[in-house]
């Protein structure tokens, strides 16, 4: 009787299956939008996003190489037969140019046309085209970054299409990413700040702390005395005491008490303006120095203004990764394994939300500092009235 018992148990608190279904898609969504789940989310995106562009754009150079050969076959027939036809006479010249560049300008016309569907001048069918997986990814990116170089672009109605569509659905999952990410970056950036640069053993961290602790005291008091220094004066005589607000000699008399003090939280330390321009101009130094390295024709110049021109979303194009970077006359793997690509597009992702944490860090320390001195203003204000 007690087997049976608890086996009726076991088989009571047993979950559906449909249960467990959904505590599981709700466990797989939470972890997607997590910390680690949305920069997964964002890589595997943007390689989907490749193979779709890779497969919508990746034919189209082909075919038009492959119709431009024939064009070119069809028109020197067509010259050599206007040739033979008018040496077998008396050779007219003026007859002779004039069918020539009639047909000529037919074959302009074809070869701009197919200019303007994005024919590269090569006429090579087995080289790669600007719709390599290392380009398709790079394009991929720029989209949901908002970045757009505009040197690869969708020249079909499918890949139109499908950029909307992609765009739609990536630019928000991007601006997720920064979010999530920049908050840790800005989160991460001051610990390591107020341990490496506000420790004990810097010069003038000390006092600093001092000075913070006697304004958070006296702010406390403001209220306080300015009342009764209003009825000081009123009434001399009393016999109300004042408690006049610290000075500069009580500030530094009491500076070996309010070192001890506790210091606030971390994360309500802010951190300078300089300190978070020195990081973005290292950032986008150091990968100047690469890109440098790796652009034949790029100066440190021209890289600098390239980084800042890319994490800044800005993008207008004029100066983009060439032949290194997207991989051209290689396969697939060695593609993929490519030092430069994997660089340029960790750079991006990670220079976005660099550029995003400095600019939260340099929003907060701006908003401090303007807190600071409408207090300030205040309390001369209350004190002089």
């Amino acid at each position: 009787m007690e087997r049976r018992k608890s086996f009726k148990r076991q088989k009571r608190y047993r979950r559906p299956w449909l249960k467990k279904c959904k505590e599981f898609l709700r466990q797989f969504i939470a972890f997607l939008f997590s910390n680690l789940g949305i920069i997964l989310l964002v890589v595997g995106y943007t390689i989907a996003g490749s193979f779709i562009f890779m497969a919508i754009e990746g034919k189209q150079p082909l075919k038009m190489k492959e119709e431009l050969k024939n064009n070119r076959s069809k028109y020197a027939d067509e010259l050599w037969n206007i040739t033979y036809e008018l040496n077998k006479k008396i050779l007219d010249e003026k007859e002779y140019h004039k069918r020539i560049s009639e047909v000529l300008e037919k074959y302009q016309t074809i070869i701009v046309k197919f200019i303007k569907k994005g024919y590269d001048g090569t006429d090579d069918a087995d080289s790669s085209s600007q719709w390599s997986f290392a380009g398709a990814f790079l394009y991929s990116l720029t989209v949901i970054t908002t970045i757009g170089y505009g040197n690869i672009y969708p020249r079909t109605l499918q890949g139109k299409i499908a950029t909307i569509v992609y765009a739609i659905i990536g630019m928000p999952l991007f601006l997720l990413y920064l979010s999530n990410i920049g908050d840790i970056m800005a989160r991460s950036f001051k610990w390591i700040y107020a341990k490496c640069c506000l420790c004990r053993c810097c010069p003038g961290v000390a006092r600093r702390r001092a000075i913070r602790a006697l304004r958070r005291e006296e702010r406390m008091q403001v209220d306080y005395v300015c009342d009764d220094e209003k009825e000081s004066e009123a009434s001399s005589g009393s016999g109300k005491t004042s408690v006049p607000p610290l000075g500069p000699r009580e500030s530094i008399l009491s500076e070996t008490y309010t070192i001890d003090i506790e210091e606030d939280d971390v994360q309500n330390i802010p951190v300078p303006v300089t300190v978070c321009l020195t990081i973005m101009v290292g950032y986008i130094c150091s990968g100047a120095l690469l890109f440098c390295k790796w652009e034949d024709h790029w100066s440190f110049m021209d890289a600098s203004y390239f980084c800042f021109i890319s994490l800044s979303t800005i993008g207008f194009g004029d100066l983009v990764p060439g032949d290194k970077i997207y991989g051209r006359g290689r396969d697939f793997y060695t593609e993929v394994l490519e030092l430069s690509f994997v660089f340029c597009s960790i750079y991006l992702m990670l220079g976005m939300a660099l550029i995003a944490m400095c600019f939260n860090l340099m929003q907060e320390e701006v908003i401090n500092k303007i807190q600071i001195t409408i207090r300030t203003v205040k309390y001369i204000l209350r004190c002089n009235r």
